[in-house]
């Protein structure tokens, strides 16, 4: 199975609007996978990488994390755990529109939805106390009914007030909606997405929205947390791991083909974003993501 198309997971919720789940190590349920639910997922024990999106980086016991709606992950235990683990992962499954019908009711809780938004690339919720997590996620677990509706809320809105939120895929990144001034860099975004192959200036942005470049660059990086370049330079990159993962195409190939001119700005800007250089990513992802496949060859 390539792991450009995860397994879809089918979560029932006839029974209920909220799911919680824990597993241990190994086990087949830790898998490259998607599907229509966000998830909370809190690791309890062990170490290795966690892939979400084009997105690959180091987990720790402690370490919260929320996907969006179809966005695949998977987190990979390092082979240095060579003993069973009885629980590593807690977590909570839930779906958009029950967040949503919330708010709609109690509008004081419609400002978690712009966290959902962050959810559909990825968050790391970096700094959050992992013993925390998991007395929320306890919490959860131990009642039923609308306790642990309670529970579950209760949970939500302490991770909105959490300052370090970390987007994680690039491929994920949403567009903002809203007012003049977002809808016009949202404009930007999408042709930047779509043309990340071609030239693309600060100043040409700035003049597709409107705007001159001062007011352009800091209206972008409010609304993206990057700089216009380092997003384009995001995007390029994470267009560069999908190629990187799934294809057998030459480096210098993949840079060109994502919009990098020269070799060594391309191995700066990937080393920046992802830790790791183009061959140490495309390694990882294969032996991690697709072992059964490269044990074959």
């Amino acid at each position: 199975m390539s792991i450009m198309t995860p397994e879809i997971e089918m979560v029932d919720r006839s029974t209920r609007s909220i799911r919680y789940l824990q597993h241990g190590w190994p086990t087949d349920l830790c898998r490259w996978h998607a599907h229509e639910e966000y998830e909370l997922h809190l690791i309890t024990a062990t170490r290795g990488k966690a892939f979400v999106g084009d997105y690959i980086g180091d987990f720790k016991a402690g370490d919260l994390f929320m996907t969006g709606p179809n966005l695949p992950h998977n987190w990979i235990t390092d082979q240095v755990w060579t003993e069973p683990v009885v629980t590593r992962d807690m977590l909570v499954q839930f779906n958009h529109e029950s967040v949503v019908k919330l708010a709609e009711g109690f509008p004081e809780f419609s400002q978690v939805l712009h966290m959902l938004q962050l959810a559909q690339s990825g968050i790391q919720f970096e700094g959050f106390n992992g013993t925390f997590a998991r007395g929320h996620m306890e919490a959860i677990r131990d009642n039923k009914g609308a306790e642990r509706i309670l529970a579950f809320i209760r949970f939500l809105v302490r991770l909105n007030e959490h300052a370090e939120k970390k987007t994680l895929s690039v491929a994920r990144m949403v567009q903002p909606e809203g007012g003049s001034k977002q809808a016009r860099i949202a404009q930007v975004i999408d042709y930047a997405t779509k043309n990340y192959h071609d030239s693309f200036s600060v100043a040409e942005a700035a003049s597709m929205a409107g705007m001159t470049e001062v007011t352009f660059s800091r209206n972008f990086q409010t609304v993206t947390g990057h700089s216009f370049v380092e997003f384009l330079n995001r995007i390029r990159i994470g267009q560069a791991c999908a190629m990187l993962y799934a294809s057998d195409d030459q480096i210098i190939t993949i840079a060109q083909n994502s919009g990098f001119k020269n070799l060594a700005n391309f191995n700066r800007h990937f080393l920046k974003v992802k830790g790791m250089t183009p061959s140490e990513y495309r390694a990882t992802a294969r032996k991690d993501l697709m072992p059964q496949a490269e044990d074959s060859k």
